[in-house]
């Protein structure tokens, strides 16, 4: 039997039309509703519980070939509709759809809910213009154990299609606030003991020296600027100190998602110097 109903949905039909409008950002902030694309990012919005999950678009060969996420969007309460390719192709945001597109709810987190759980490790983006490197920053700071990622007001749409594949599932793994001003979002970690980083590649301060000098094993902030610009002078001012990453070889720098999984990485390590940091090479 299929694990879905066999009757396609119709192109003309209100619920195509209101998903194919989510890649509008100013319907996505009406609806509070957003796109998340593939077998990986429909499977994590279906587990992230809440009814995350409103509704799901698949093609009969992705039905057949992802059987099992279908059966988890149901379980999460999420309407499942059979489209065609050419229903998929129009609300994708791909060039090669995966015949999978779920509608979901917005997920990001209050900054004061973010503050209050005291995290030892935050990303935070500011003036971050680049949704793909947004998303692929959430994903390092997914992947290095971060317990938080902000996103400031003069930041990215976290839930630009881009940014949503970029994260690649993230998104569903980790408080994300939104919309913060950056003198607020520095402001608040630093009253909730955690010391605030900088990361610029004129920084006074090298990070070997700084962990070199043990002072990367506690509560830490990593503010990460424009692709192009890197930080202003005033949002480096904010921060406690103002670190780059030392370039060893011939490069003359790194691009922000790089040079983001290094501080990232580097912060981890330092507070887990006693064991239990899962290695990258496991799946």
């Amino acid at each position: 039997m299929s694990p879905v109903s066999p009757e396609l949905i119709s192109p003309r039909s209100p619920r195509v039309s209101a998903a194919r409008r989510l890649a509008r950002r100013n319907f996505r902030g009406k609806e509070r509703l957003f796109l998340a694309e593939g077998p990986q990012a429909v499977r994590e919005a279906a587990a992230h519980g809440e009814e995350t999950l409103v509704e799901l678009f698949a093609t009969v060969e992705a039905a057949e070939r992802y059987a099992d996420i279908i059966g988890e969007a149901r379980t999460a309460g999420a309407r499942v509709h059979l489209a065609d390719e050419q229903v998929i192709a129009d609300i994708s945001t791909t060039v090669t759809p995966q015949g999978l597109v779920g509608v979901c709810r917005f997920v990001d987190t209050p900054f004061e809910e973010i503050l209050a759980a005291r995290p030892a490790l935050v990303a935070v983006l500011a003036h971050v213009r680049d949704p793909g490197n947004a998303g692929t920053v959430l994903r390092c700071a997914d992947a290095a154990g971060a317990e938080a990622v902000v996103l400031t007001d003069a930041s990215v749409d976290l839930y630009n299609p881009k940014a949503v594949r970029a994260s690649v599932g993230s998104l569903f793994h980790l408080p994300v606030a939104v919309g913060v001003p950056v003198e607020q979002a520095v402001a608040g970690l630093r009253t909730a003991g955690v010391r605030v980083l900088a990361a610029d590649g004129a920084g006074e301060d090298d990070l070997d020296a700084e962990l070199d000098h043990g002072t990367m094993g506690g509560p830490t902030a990593w503010v990460f600027g424009n692709e192009a610009w890197g930080l202003p002078e005033e949002t480096r001012a904010l921060a406690d100190a103002v670190v780059r990453v030392p370039i060893h070889g011939k490069a003359e720098s790194l691009n922000l998602a790089t040079a983001a999984a290094v501080c990232l990485y580097a912060s981890a390590r330092a507070q887990r110097a006693s064991g239990g940091c899962r290695s990258v090479t496991e799946s």
